[in-house]
C-alpha cells in the first residue's frame, strides 16, 4: 500500500519551474507546468545525471541543463531519440499541498 507523504504547499513551486525536496537520500524534483499540474521525478538526468530542477519546463518536458535532452515529466522517458529513463513518482494534491507517493 502506497504511503503518502506530504512534501510542499503549491504555492511554493514556481509556474514553469521547481523546487527539490529530499526523501532520504533520494532528491526529488517537483515541477508545476504552465496549466499548474504538478509532477515528481528523479532530480536527476539519465544521461549524464544533470539537475533537471534547474532545466527550462515546457509544456509536459523538462530540458536538462547539461546536455539538452527532453525529459518527459509524465513517464521520466527521454525524448527525441535519446534514450534512459529517471524515476517518477505519483502524486496529488489536497488542500493546496502536494503529497507524493512514497
Amino acid at each position: 500500500m502506497a504511503s503518502w507523504i506530504k512534501i510542499i504547499e503549491v504555492e511554493h513551486i514556481p509556474s514553469m519551474g521547481s523546487r527539490v525536496v529530499h526523501y532520504g537520500e533520494i532528491e526529488i524534483a517537483i515541477f508545476k507546468t504552465r496549466d499548474g499540474s504538478i509532477f515528481a521525478i528523479n532530480n536527476e538526468c539519465p544521461h549524464k545525471q544533470g539537475k533537471l530542477s534547474e532545466g527550462l519546463v515546457h509544456g509536459t518536458n523538462v530540458t536538462c541543463p547539461m546536455h539538452n535532452w527532453d525529459i518527459d515529466l509524465k513517464s521520466g522517458e527521454a525524448l527525441s531519440g535519446d534514450s534512459g529513463c529517471t524515476n517518477v513518482y505519483e502524486s496529488k494534491i489536497e488542500n493546496d499541498t502536494v503529497f507524493l507517493s512514497l
